[in-house]
């Protein structure tokens, strides 16, 4: 090739770059990395740097494989910059010399050419290196066994980064690559060589999601040789086939249906193969068949085996890491590793912002975490039926004797555990004896028998609450929580971890059934503040703040807050405004707040002061971190907007005079204005909340306020930012109830958001809508006469979605909206009555008497003055009976 004939590398700089290579690679080299760094960046400078890279890579057969490996990885990272800039002669070369070392003798070598050819053909596609298909097809049908690797290497890699780059017409050759590639790859399903036969699996199970027609048309092919490698010696090769039949049943169940009862019984045996890996890969099988919506009824024979399989990957295997931690006393500081980076959730104000329930403790995917998963699933779709096969062996486990057994009573209670919501109702009867075992349990010698005991119990809180009502339920609810309490004062850090969550789950069912146990409670969460260390401080926080969620002002006594109060306000004090440690503390406070209610204010002005002197710090570190003395971190920023929201809604009015002599009425309009979202998220949640409270403060920038607001609602990415403009919105319909006529001059903007919104409620989430729905009534409530004249547009949408509203205040508004619409254009609302009434049906009781009487007068009006000589009963006739029903006490 004329480009390759054409480029030399000059012998001195050959040396010179070999030998940087070799200070870059070398472990004892007492050079600074960071100048061989620059050197080598100083030499990417050269148009023909890259040249010299691919000849070491390919050529300096006298150099070692490490040295050449460096240069390639090098020619790597650079062509993912240079490539397209560079020279064509210059890539012309690079590409000629990496073709023939695809079969170099060395692994090493080959794996890496593997990877530029890659990176080439991310950059330059198939049409920009034709001889690239011919190459590989030459080494792959060569029968030598290190080119057919290394075109294998290459093409896998191809195959893994971007399918479907041969999966497209490509000028010049007759048909597109895959159709070339995929026969031989089925061919080498079965070479005596497993490289060769994991590489090839591998890369055909790249295009299950992106099915091309090609391997659509060869699907019986394809798993013909997926039943042939289905006992294939190497583990790695098992591993891929139970990949393809998780994935080939997610994608297209209908290909394995004729073969479904062989692939079953296949799956059932590979699930507990030797290999964990494999064993792990087909147990992700059983929860992709019921994602599939395929039908149980295929699974019922198998179960009993299947339960049984579960039930012994439930066990923990000998490496797993958990055994390693279940020993950490709690006198040991946690590592940084051991802190996971932990994100708070911006204040929402709707009706669903659920957030996901991780029950496990260690996010460590593993084959027994599958295995107890898939078990769960089990419990769900066959419910009591898998309770036969399934106790018997979860008893024979738990009767296992001697410290040997530990493990299997472990897996028993774990199983009982994940099959607590799916089979509850044969599961009921039994639960006195079931919370009678496990009580004990909870004082187990082994930490993770009484971690786990901790787990299963609290998948059981809601029915154990439940029963509290008699005098047994009580008891057995009592020893629960004494049960739970002694172990958050564990010395073992996993049973702590265990303890605290079991016992914010059952504080969250229990609600105020906790309040003649507070002091206790407090004494032993309190306890736990002091001896946890950093990693399980974060759970106390969240048990603390559950805890006052649930018993709400309860708490405000002063005997409790003597216990809970001081250890939080001498840790408040100790962390800094840097510390990151602040956000569990600040997000207990916030729960604190709202529960003592009036009862906070004694401690509400240090940590109302403390919130805005961080969002002011971090306004000023946002522009410049020197004078602020730390970097920009927008986490202080939404933790300190939180907490001032719960400062309002827990101290009402009383926040008023702390609001008046702060500048938070200008931070905050800046917050609204901010360019991340969960920062707006959060500031238009307080700026609800203040509008609640003290809208008197709002009012120096009130139009700004308003205007900033209206903006959240009218943005082409509406979906990206929805809980912004979920509170946005809110914060619009709290301000107009408060202001009145003063929002009228951004009423029309408003309505012209909140009409489109109603009118794609399919396409949207409940909270907005709902959202929607009442600030457009607030809005048509203040400023009848502005909104009236365009009611048609919007009232059909309206009505629905005001149907669908729970019975509250803020319903109470949305109606005095919608009955001031009526009275100013009864006309305009004639064509939407059926819906009218739909939509007053739906309420269960208006409390409001003066509302009452509203709806009586609207309904009225339209059938004595509107709708005579029979338009009235022509309209009643389109009801359902039941609305019908609900209408009778409005006296129509």
């Amino acid at each position: 090739m004329a480009a390759s004939a054409s480029w030399q590398p000059q012998e001195e700089g050959f040396r010179e770059i070999c030998a940087l290579l070799e200070h870059q690679i070398s472990p004892t080299s007492a050079a600074d990395k960071s100048q061989i760094w620059q050197q080598l960046q100083h030499f990417s400078q050269f148009p023909d740097f890259n040249n010299y890279l691919a000849f070491i890579l390919a050529r300096a057969e006298g150099k070692s494989v490490e040295i050449r490996q460096a240069a390639g990885l090098l020619l790597k990272n650079n062509l993912r910059t240079a490539y397209k800039s560079m020279a064509p002669a210059n890539q012309q070369y690079i590409k000629s010399e990496l073709l023939p070392c695809l079969g170099a003798t060395d692994r090493h070598i080959r794996s890496t050419v593997g990877t530029i050819v890659s990176v080439v053909v991310q950059l330059g596609g198939i049409l920009g290196w034709p001889e690239l298909s011919q190459a590989l097809v030459n080494c792959l049908d060569s029968n030598d066994l290190n080119h057919m690797e290394g075109a294998m290497d290459a093409l896998s890699k191809i195959c893994e980064d971007i399918p479907q780059v041969l999966d497209s017409d490509v000028p010049g050759l007759s048909e597109r690559p895959i159709n070339i590639f995929l026969p031989r790859l089925f061919l080498l399903f079965q070479s005596p060589h497993a490289s060769l036969r994991k590489l090839s699996l591998g890369s055909v199970n790249q295009y299950i999601m992106l099915m091309p027609a090609a391997l659509y048309a060869s699907m019986d092919q394809y798993l013909q040789g997926l039943f042939i490698l289905a006992n294939d010696p190497a583990g790695e090769v098992r591993k891929l086939v139970c990949a393809a039949f998780v994935q080939l049943i997610e994608v297209c169940p209908s290909f394995l249906e004729p073969h479904l009862r062989n692939v079953i019984e296949y799956m059932l045996q590979v699930n507990k193969d030797s290999d964990d890996e494999v064993a792990l890969e087909a147990c992700e099988f059983w929860s992709a068949y019921f994602d599939a919506q395929l039908p149980p009824e295929n699974l019922k024979e198998f179960l009993p085996r299947l339960i049984q399989v579960l039930l012994s990957n439930m066990v923990y295997a000998e490496d797993d890491e958990s055994l390693v931690d279940a020993e950490e006393d709690e006198s040991l500081p946690d590592r940084d590793q051991d802190l996971k980076p932990r994100f708070h959730t911006s204040r929402f104000h709707g009706s669903e912002n659920v957030e996901d329930d991780d029950d496990d403790i260690v996010n460590v995917w593993n084959l027994r975490k599958c295995s107890a998963a898939a078990l769960d699933i089990l419990s769900n779709v066959f419910g009591d039926e898998i309770l036969p096969t399934l106790l018997p062996i979860v008893q024979a486990n738990l009767s296992a004797s001697g410290d040997e057994a530990w493990k299997r009573r472990e897996a028993a209670v774990l199983a009982i555990g994940a099959v607590a919501e799916g089979c509850i109702t044969g599961l009921y009867p039994h639960l006195p004896e079931m919370v009678g075992f496990l009580i004990p349990l909870l004082d187990d010698k082994f930490p993770l028998i009484r971690s786990i005991s901790c787990w299963t119990l609290s998948r059981f809180s809601k029915y154990i609450v439940q029963d509290i009502g008699h005098q047994k339920g009580y008891e057995k609810f009592d020893k629960v929580l004494t049960g739970l309490l002694r172990r958050i004062l564990d010395t073992n850090k996993r049973v702590q971890e265990a303890a605290c969550s079991a016992f914010a789950t059952l504080e969250e069912e229990a609600a105020v059934e906790l309040a003649p146990r507070l002091e206790t409670i407090l004494q032993h969460l309190m306890c736990a503040f002091g001896r946890y260390q950093r990693r399980n401080l974060r759970i106390v926080y969240d048990a603390i703040g559950t805890l006052a969620d649930a018993v709400g002002e309860r708490l405000n006594q002063i005997v409790y807050l003597d216990i809970l109060m001081p250890p939080l306000i001498a840790k408040w004090q100790q962390l800094s405004n840097s510390d990151k440690d602040l956000f569990p503390l600040f997000e207990c406070f916030t729960s604190i707040a709202q529960a003592l209610g009036p009862g906070f204010s004694k401690f509400a002005d240090p940590v109302f002061q403390r919130c805005i002197s961080i969002i002011q710090t971090q306004q000023v570190a946002k522009v410049d971190p020197v004078s602020a003395g730390m970097q920009y971190d927008k986490e202080f920023v939404v933790c300190s907007l939180d907490l001032l929201s719960g400062l309002a809604e827990g101290l009402g009015s009383g926040i008023e005079s702390l609001v008046s002599q702060s500048s938070l009425k200008d931070m905050l309009l800046q917050c609204c204005m901010d360019d991340a979202s969960d920062v707006r998220q959060s500031a238009f949640a307080l700026l609800g909340d203040l509008a609640r409270v003290c809208p008197i403060h709002l009012h120096p920038h009130l139009s700004a306020y308003l205007d900033v607001a209206a903006k959240q609602l009218n943005t082409p990415r509406l979906k990206e930012t929805i809980s912004v403009a979920n509170n946005a919105c809110w914060a619009i319909g709290e301000l107009a109830v408060k202001v009145r006529q003063e929002v009228a001059p951004v009423v029309m903007t408003v309505i012209s958001c909140l009409v489109p919104i109603l009118q794609h409620a399919e396409e949207l989430n409940k909270s907005l809508i709902e959202n929607s729905a009442i600030t457009l009534g607030r809005l048509a409530w203040v400023c009848p006469d502005l909104v009236s004249p365009h009611m048609e547009h919007f009232m059909q949408a309206w009505c629905i979605a005001l149907a669908k509203i729970r019975d509250d205040i803020e319903k109470e508004d949305a109606f005095r909206g919608l009955c001031a619409l009526v009275r100013a254009n009864p006309s305009g609302a004639l064509s939407s009555l059926v819906y009218i009434c739909k939509a007053i049906a739906s309420w269960h009781e208006i409390r409001s008497e003066e509302l009452h009487n509203e709806v009586c007068q609207v309904l009225h009006g339209y059938k004595q003055q509107m709708l005579r000589n029979g338009a009235w009963d022509q309209c009643m006739s389109a009801l359902e009976p039941p609305v019908k029903d609900k209408l009778s006490k409005y006296q129509v």
